[in-house]
Protein backbone atom coordinates (compact mmCIF):
# COMPACT_ATOMS: atom_id res chain seq x y z
CA UNK A 1 0.00 0.00 0.00
CA UNK A 2 2.76 2.44 0.90
CA UNK A 3 4.52 1.67 -2.36
CA UNK A 4 1.44 2.78 -4.30
CA UNK A 5 1.10 5.95 -2.21
CA UNK A 6 4.76 6.87 -2.66
CA UNK A 7 4.67 6.09 -6.40
CA UNK A 8 1.55 8.21 -6.88
CA UNK A 9 3.16 11.04 -4.91
CA UNK A 10 6.31 10.87 -7.02
CA UNK A 11 4.27 10.91 -10.23
CA UNK A 12 2.23 13.88 -9.03
CA UNK A 13 5.42 15.76 -8.16
CA UNK A 14 6.95 14.90 -11.56
CA UNK A 15 3.88 16.21 -13.38
CA UNK A 16 3.92 19.43 -11.37
CA UNK A 17 7.63 19.85 -12.04
CA UNK A 18 7.14 19.26 -15.78
CA UNK A 19 4.59 22.07 -15.77
CA UNK A 20 7.38 24.47 -14.83
CA UNK A 21 10.00 23.18 -17.27
CA UNK A 22 7.89 22.86 -20.41
CA UNK A 23 8.58 25.81 -22.71
CA UNK A 24 5.76 28.37 -22.72
CA UNK A 25 5.57 28.23 -26.53
CA UNK A 26 4.32 24.65 -26.36
CA UNK A 27 1.36 25.69 -24.23
CA UNK A 28 0.27 28.83 -26.05
CA UNK A 29 -1.02 27.37 -29.31
CA UNK A 30 -4.71 27.52 -30.26
CA UNK A 31 -5.09 23.73 -30.25
CA UNK A 32 -3.55 23.40 -26.80
CA UNK A 33 -5.75 26.20 -25.53
CA UNK A 34 -8.90 24.48 -26.85
CA UNK A 35 -7.92 21.14 -25.35
CA UNK A 36 -7.01 22.52 -21.95
CA UNK A 37 -10.23 24.52 -21.73
CA UNK A 38 -12.42 21.54 -22.74
CA UNK A 39 -10.63 18.86 -20.70
CA UNK A 40 -12.15 19.70 -17.27
CA UNK A 41 -15.65 19.68 -18.79
CA UNK A 42 -15.08 16.27 -20.35
CA UNK A 43 -13.62 14.80 -17.17
CA UNK A 44 -16.43 16.12 -14.98
CA UNK A 45 -19.06 14.86 -17.44
CA UNK A 46 -17.49 11.41 -17.46
CA UNK A 47 -17.39 11.37 -13.66
CA UNK A 48 -21.07 12.32 -13.41
CA UNK A 49 -22.04 9.68 -15.99
CA UNK A 50 -20.09 6.92 -14.24
CA UNK A 51 -21.41 7.83 -10.79
CA UNK A 52 -24.98 8.10 -12.09
CA UNK A 53 -25.18 4.92 -14.15
CA UNK A 54 -22.90 2.47 -12.35
CA UNK A 55 -24.21 0.10 -9.71
CA UNK A 56 -22.97 -2.99 -7.87
CA UNK A 57 -20.09 -4.65 -9.65
CA UNK A 58 -20.01 -2.08 -12.44
CA UNK A 59 -23.44 -3.01 -13.82
CA UNK A 60 -25.50 -0.41 -15.68
CA UNK A 61 -28.27 0.88 -13.39
CA UNK A 62 -31.14 3.22 -14.16
CA UNK A 63 -32.63 4.55 -10.95
CA UNK A 64 -33.48 7.77 -9.11
CA UNK A 65 -29.98 9.15 -9.68
CA UNK A 66 -30.54 9.34 -13.43
CA UNK A 67 -33.86 11.14 -12.98
CA UNK A 68 -32.19 13.59 -10.57
CA UNK A 69 -29.42 14.33 -13.07
CA UNK A 70 -31.99 14.89 -15.83
CA UNK A 71 -33.92 17.30 -13.58
CA UNK A 72 -30.67 19.13 -12.77
CA UNK A 73 -29.76 19.36 -16.47
CA UNK A 74 -33.19 20.78 -17.26
CA UNK A 75 -32.92 23.33 -14.47
CA UNK A 76 -29.46 24.35 -15.68
CA UNK A 77 -30.74 24.71 -19.23
CA UNK A 78 -33.44 27.04 -17.89
CA UNK A 79 -30.69 29.07 -16.15
CA UNK A 80 -31.86 28.31 -12.61
CA UNK A 81 -29.58 29.33 -9.73
CA UNK A 82 -27.16 26.60 -8.68
CA UNK A 83 -28.66 26.17 -5.21
CA UNK A 84 -32.08 25.59 -6.78
CA UNK A 85 -30.58 23.07 -9.23
CA UNK A 86 -29.03 21.05 -6.41
CA UNK A 87 -32.22 21.25 -4.33
CA UNK A 88 -34.42 20.11 -7.22
CA UNK A 89 -32.15 17.18 -7.96
CA UNK A 90 -32.01 16.12 -4.31
CA UNK A 91 -35.79 16.38 -3.88
CA UNK A 92 -36.34 14.41 -7.09
CA UNK A 93 -34.05 11.60 -5.96
CA UNK A 94 -35.57 11.58 -2.47
CA UNK A 95 -39.15 11.42 -3.73
CA UNK A 96 -38.40 8.67 -6.23
CA UNK A 97 -36.53 6.64 -3.63
CA UNK A 98 -39.39 7.13 -1.14
CA UNK A 99 -41.75 5.87 -3.86
CA UNK A 100 -39.64 2.73 -4.15
CA UNK A 101 -37.69 3.47 -7.31
CA UNK A 102 -34.22 3.61 -5.99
Amino acid sequence: MWTAVLTASALAFALKFLGYVVPAGWLEGPRTSRVTSALPIALLSALVAVQTLTGEGGALVVDARLAAVLVAMTALALRAPFLLVVTLAAVTAALLRAAGWG
